[in-house]
């Protein structure tokens, strides 16, 4: 772990524009917000739209941020819960968290381009279960029900192939007969603790059980959580931006109050924040789910230094390389 100096606001700077309050020292924590994949993905739909022109239609939310979704509507793209909404004429792009096999199918049956913007390590996961099946094996998902995520993975094979859950207590219920070739699979943005006590669970009731190479949750995710646990404990109120339907903002809350601080709460942007949640803090933690843009930390760290006397420290458990190239037809 490393502490960087205070980079994105001079303190200085501000104290002329705003009446300055009690003080308050934020732990901005580090990796935070967009990951790889994300941004990939926006960036598919962008020049998707500079290649072929407004619209685009994308199907479903391309990741799990409004503020993202309502920006790619005004460059031009056009957002429907499934492909009969979308003319065949104009290209169609898929989100981030994949599909079922049964859309790219229906997008072939109705002659449209599509474009596939599946993050590359849910993609990872899809390729696992269908390695999996052709063994014969049946399949343990660890995951949410009903989060997109999860239904393009279940969709990725037929009925029955693959059981879902999501608890120890689950994992409790399971009937696998006891010579039944099993494995396991797991969403990419779950809490890396919870996953662990799940997959302990199952291993402990079925120890032949097959599971990843690699673990499924992704970096991103596994990074967000690492920095949350560090910050967590000296804070007295922590802040996690990001969308109340996204799956690893969620589960940073979780993970706050598990490592410690009480008060942490989810918003979407600084305007949602209630401002008495920060009475008496001195120490306020903040991150940002991989979906939320890092101009949404920066408008809160803006509001906060109308309100307190602000000092930032950012404190990173280390850096972020990954990228992920376009599909072939958008790098052309």
């Amino acid at each position: 772990m490393r502490r960087q100096p205070q980079r994105l606001f001079d303190r200085n700077h501000w104290r002329d524009r705003f009446v300055m309050g009690p003080p308050l020292n934020i732990l901005l924590a580090a990796p935070r917000g967009f990951c790889a994949g994300v941004a990939r993905a926006i960036k598919i739909v962008e020049t998707a739209i500079e290649k072929h022109g407004a619209p685009v239609y994308v199907r479903h939310e391309i990741v799990h941020n409004r503020h993202v979704v309502n920006d790619l509507e005004a460059k031009g793209a056009v957002f429907v819960e499934e492909l009969d909404a979308a003319p065949a004429d104009r290209p169609v792009v898929f989100s981030a968290h994949g599909v079922p096999k049964s859309v790219p199918a229906e997008a072939r049956r109705r002659n449209m381009m599509y474009i596939d913007a599946t993050c590359p390590l849910v993609s990872k996961v899809h390729h696992e279960a269908q390695h999996h099946h052709a063994a014969g094996r049946r399949i343990v998902l660890i995951g949410h029900d009903g989060h997109p995520e999860v239904i393009g993975t279940m969709g990725q094979l037929p009925d029955g192939a693959i059981v879902l859950v999501d608890s120890v207590a689950t994992v409790a219920k399971l009937v696998f007969h006891s010579d039944e070739p099993l494995a396991y699979i797991t969403q990419t943005t779950l809490s890396v603790d919870d996953t662990a006590e799940i997959v302990r669970a199952l291993r402990r009731r079925y120890p032949g059980i097959a599971g990843p190479g690699k673990e499924d949750i992704c970096y991103a995710t596994t990074n967000r959580q690492g920095a949350v646990k560090v910050i967590a404990p000296r804070c007295d109120a922590l802040v996690v931006v990001g969308a109340p339907n996204s799956s690893n903002s969620q589960r940073l809350v979780e993970v706050a109050r598990g490592a410690g601080c009480q008060k942490a709460f989810l918003v979407q942007s600084a305007d949602e924040l209630d401002w008495q949640l920060l009475d008496n803090a001195r120490t306020l933690g903040i991150t940002a789910g991989a979906s939320a843009p890092e101009t949404l930390v920066d408008e809160l760290i803006v509001a906060c230094r109308a309100r307190f006397d602000v000092s930032i420290e950012e404190i990173s458990i280390g850096e972020e390389s990954m990228h992920f190239n376009l599909p072939r037809a958008l790098s052309a």
